[in-house]
């Protein structure tokens, strides 16, 4: 068993700082998770997620960071595989650069990248808040890229839609617009691009902190 006291994961922080509805005490949801967490270290097991969603997302992110790289003129970077830590945060960012950190977001379509969007969603800031925080950078960039679908995935695309009219196969015309919907390669950079800057808040991070503390208390609470 783990015996490392609770800490929080950078990309979970979002989980933990939910509030009840006096907005002074912790969430359902904050609970749930930090109950969660003692379930993965009594049975030693870690609960898994998977979604098609996230599989796009490993497997478009090194060409999605060179896209980025390239039209924000950054001349080179990697993927980062160094993780960091410390008493209360935990978390590797995508990418650790000496004036910032770049954090990558893949869009499944072009229905779910926030083209019109004004501000980057509340979960992906308090994760670059983390990452911040333990790299001692100042600023983060949110980086949200529609790339095009791979060819696994696109195929798979086309069986469920192959299964759901109760064929073996699509008519060629029909396969070929399924796949189409998927490629975005040949749209205009704007189109595939959308970009947050978000400088580092010491009083956020301050909270999270607090409410690290708040879920360690919570959880010498739990009986079984």
């Amino acid at each position: 068993m783990n015996n490392k006291p609770f800490r929080i994961r950078c990309s979970a922080i979002s989980d933990i700082m939910t509030n009840d509805r006096s907005g002074k005490q912790m969430g359902k949801t904050a609970q749930s998770y930090c109950e969660q967490w003692l379930k993965e270290q009594l049975y030693q097991r870690r609960k898994t997620f998977y979604s098609k969603y996230c599989d796009k997302g490993n497997q478009v992110e090194a060409g999605s960071i060179d896209f980025v790289v390239e039209q924000l003129r950054l001349g080179f970077a990697l993927k980062n595989e160094k993780y960091y830590e410390n008493d209360f945060i935990h978390g590797t960012p995508d990418v650790v650069l000496p004036e910032m950190i770049i954090e990558m977001k893949n869009s499944w379509d072009c229905f779910t990248f926030p083209l019109f969007d004004e501000a980057p969603d509340k979960a992906h800031v308090a994760q670059v808040q983390g990452y911040m925080e333990l790299t001692g950078k100042d600023k983060a960039v949110i980086c949200y890229v529609l790339s095009d679908m791979p060819e696994d995935l696109i195929n798979k695309e086309v069986w469920r839609e192959a299964n759901r009219m109760g064929k073996l196969e699509l008519e060629p015309e029909l396969e070929a617009e399924i796949r189409e919907q998927y490629l975005y390669s040949k749209c205009a950079p704007p189109l595939r691009l959308k970009t947050f800057e978000v400088q580092r808040n010491p009083d956020f991070i301050q909270s999270v902190y607090t409410r690290v503390i708040e879920c360690r208390n919570y959880l010498q609470t739990l009986k079984f």
